[in-house]
């Protein structure tokens, strides 16, 4: 689908140094049972990307797809520690649920919440922003780290 999407726009003229291709990552389907690994996620979903995505975008920002925060987190790094320097576009998160939600949930819409949900919101972004760097450990889940 990528592929034709790509034709598609290039047969529209849309210059695509202005693109930013919102996808998600590549993943089992819900009804297997056995989840991919980490690595094995990374790669399927940045070889699909070599495969169907001009080096010209300069961007993909990826949706969480139903994964925890902590699992797409983790997804992001593996892509940028494997295929360091062989990216031709920035890879994140488009920054909603894998971002977002773990907050959400610590605040339930109450006002005492709020300090605790804009902490969570703040080491979800450091994380993210870590994982966009290759430098995500799982280590760092922890908030006291």
């Amino acid at each position: 689908m990528q592929r034709v999407l790509f034709e598609q726009l290039h047969s529209q003229n849309v210059n695509l140094k202005w693109v930013i291709l919102k996808p998600n990552m590549v993943l089992p389907g819900l009804s297997n049972a056995k989840p991919a690994s980490i690595d094995k996620v990374a790669e399927a979903t940045v070889n699909c990307l070599l495969q169907t995505v001009p080096a010209m975008v300069p961007g993909v920002a990826f949706l969480s797809g139903g994964q925890s925060a902590e699992l797409a987190t983790a997804h992001l790094n593996a892509m940028h520690v494997k295929f360091k320097g062989r990216l031709p576009w920035a890879l994140t998160f488009s920054f909603a649920r894998a971002i977002q939600q773990p907050a959400l949930e610590i605040w339930k819409g109450k006002a005492e919440n709020v300090a605790a949900a804009q902490k969570m919101l703040y080491h979800r972004a450091s994380l993210d922003n870590a994982a966009r760097r290759g430098e995500y450990t799982p280590e760092m889940e922890s908030l006291e780290s």
